[in-house]
């Protein structure tokens, strides 16, 4: 994810590779995260909550990070659960 490059109200604009796009607006969709997604046009995806935020950044980092730092994530998450 490049940035959230333009914003009305809770609407934005979200800058993903065009053949990243149709999965990142399938999972959103899952998600029950409204969002659009027209032929040549970027992502459009309405943010209602903190939940939604977040739940963009982890969809978001899917389809950027790199696999080494998924890789962390992943393990970090584990032994943060054997703590508890």
């Amino acid at each position: 994810m490049k940035s959230f490059s333009s914003e009305v109200e809770n609407k934005h604009v979200v800058e993903v590779n065009w053949l990243d796009r149709w999965q990142v607006y399938q999972r959103l969709q899952e998600l029950d995260i409204p969002c659009w997604c027209e032929t040549n046009q970027p992502l459009r995806v309405e943010i209602g909550n903190a939940t939604a935020a977040v739940q963009l950044w982890y969809v978001m980092q899917r389809f950027t990070a790199s696999r080494q730092d998924l890789i962390w994530t992943l393990e970090h998450s584990w032994h943060r659960d054997e703590r508890l």
